[in-house]
């Protein structure tokens, strides 16, 4: 079992393969395994490396008082930064993907390449959107310290599937991934949620992105999240969007053999770029 210190967290991390570097990162309330099969399997060409997000599995809690997005995306800089990964392709879904979206706004040149997948922007787009947003908040905090955090999550799947059919993916393959690691805390479950009910607070500029970027989305997802795919689309300057087929918010594990093989395609397209610019920026 290998730990990094980051912000003052011994953060858990797994480390396979060697070459160009790949960080995953997962969505809430899951940890690791998330990743798991696409780690694996690019571990032949790539050095990838996978972690627990401060609060979740085996790097567990912090005595921080509430946590945002924009926390998250300062422990990445710390993971990468005390590893000496330079210049990763980020990989991140959903609250993985809020939290690789920041990490590649505000800091541009460390960034090689970033995957977007089932995540969305910090933009509400319409007041629906905003109400949604606000009684999610209010009805998973609140019951979450009477109930305990995994009652409450299995009623958010099954609101969640009466919106959208199909959206809440392979829903199995969470829950084993949960009895993998260890019991996630109330508390924590708690400040999670509220990072991620709250990213909309983050102050974010997507047109700072500068790497090539492929997004992701499950075909199964809501609505709402093609209004996030089109904002990805609109500000970031190079990228490419993929429909992942039968996938539902957690596409990589719904759909794992197209998930990696879009992932490897264009991870070899990223780091043909990067050959191209080292070796013109050699020759001036």
């Amino acid at each position: 079992m290998a730990t990094v210190r980051t912000n003052g967290v011994e953060t858990y991390y797994e480390r396979r393969g060697e070459g160009p570097p790949v960080v995953f990162v997962h969505g809430a309330v899951v940890d690791h395994h998330q990743w798991e099969p696409q780690a694996e399997a690019l571990a032949d060409e790539y050095t990838t490396y996978v972690y627990d997000v401060r609060g979740h599995g085996r790097t567990g809690g912090s005595d921080e008082d509430s946590y945002s997005i924009d926390l998250f995306a300062a422990d990445l800089d710390a993971f990468c930064t005390a590893l000496d990964i330079e210049r990763p392709v980020l990989c991140g879904t959903s609250m993985g993907g809020c939290i690789a979206q920041v990490y590649a706004a505000r800091h541009p040149d460390r960034v090689a390449g970033l995957v977007l997948a089932d995540t969305f922007t910090p933009t509400l787009h319409d007041w629906r959107e905003r109400v949604m947003r606000s009684l999610a908040l209010r009805a998973t905090v609140y019951p979450v310290r009477l109930l305990g955090y995994e009652r409450t999550e299995r009623w958010m799947v099954r609101a969640y599937e009466r919106v959208s059919k199909g959206s809440s993916g392979d829903y199995e393959q969470v829950e084993r991934i949960r009895e993998r690691g260890p019991k996630m805390s109330t508390d924590e479950f708690a400040k999670v949620v509220r990072a991620v009910g709250r990213f909309h607070e983050t102050r974010l500029d997507l047109s700072a992105i500068s790497a090539p970027t492929l997004v992701l989305y499950g075909e199964n997802e809501p609505g709402v999240a093609r209004r996030h795919v089109r904002a990805f689309r609109a500000a970031i300057a190079d990228v490419t969007v993929r429909v992942v087929p039968g996938g539902g918010h957690a596409s990589n594990m719904d759909a794992p053999e197209f998930v990696t093989r879009e992932l490897r395609t264009f991870l070899d397209r990223v780091v043909a770029g990067d050959a191209v610019d080292a070796a013109g920026s050699g020759s001036t």
